[in-house]
């Protein structure tokens, strides 16, 4: 296994998913949900997403990227709606002490998951990820440095959005969320049209 590309790879990604949409949706989801299923849920995203760019390598760079930004843009402004329509929402009966919502781990996971995958499609780290492992020619070594710069993110955000609740009111951040995703939105929109 080639110590430099497992470095770099780890390196590389961790800088990319720092100020990415999916810490700040990882951070969302653990402000609404309890922690440990989120984890869970997002590291199994990012563990398919790790493995479908390593294997698909500088392959995934031939999809049209506008195709996938206008994808992505319309995701991210249907989040945005959801977003703020939750946060709006009177209905509090279904949530703890905490404001959190109550359900069970299966269904947080899943929810997680699908959040993350979805996100990370077209992301700059999975085409990150898939050009090392082209450049490279050593998919182990960049899947375990991708992977586990991705793990340490989404544990970070996880613990981030714990401690964020604690001082800011749920909504509040929901409404910040939908500003990013709305931010995220108009980006890739833009990107999807104007190249």
């Amino acid at each position: 296994m080639n110590g430099v590309a497992l470095l770099a790879t780890f390196g590389l990604i961790f800088i990319a998913e720092l100020p990415d949409k999916t810490m700040m949706a990882t951070l969302v989801l653990s402000s609404r949900y309890r922690p440990l299923p989120v984890l869970v849920g997002v590291c199994a995203a990012f563990l398919v997403q790790t493995v479908i760019a390593v294997a698909a390598g500088g392959l995934l760079r031939l999809l049209p990227q506008q195709a996938v930004l206008a994808v992505v843009a319309v995701l991210f402004a249907v989040g945005a709606v959801l977003l703020v329509r939750e946060s709006m929402a009177e209905d509090d009966d279904d949530e703890d002490e905490n404001g959190r919502k109550v359900t069970g781990f299966g269904r947080i996971a899943l929810t997680s998951f699908l959040v993350l995958f979805v996100a990370e499609w077209g992301d700059a780290s999975q085409l990150g990820t898939a050009a090392l492992s082209a450049r490279y020619g050593d998919p182990v070594a960049v899947f375990i440095g991708a992977f586990a710069a991705l793990v340490t993110i989404a544990t970070i955000a996880v613990l981030l959005g714990r401690v964020i609740v604690r001082y800011i009111p749920l909504k509040w951040i929901q409404r910040g969320a939908a500003v990013l995703f709305a931010i995220f939105a108009v980006i890739a929109g833009y990107e999807a049209i104007f190249g």
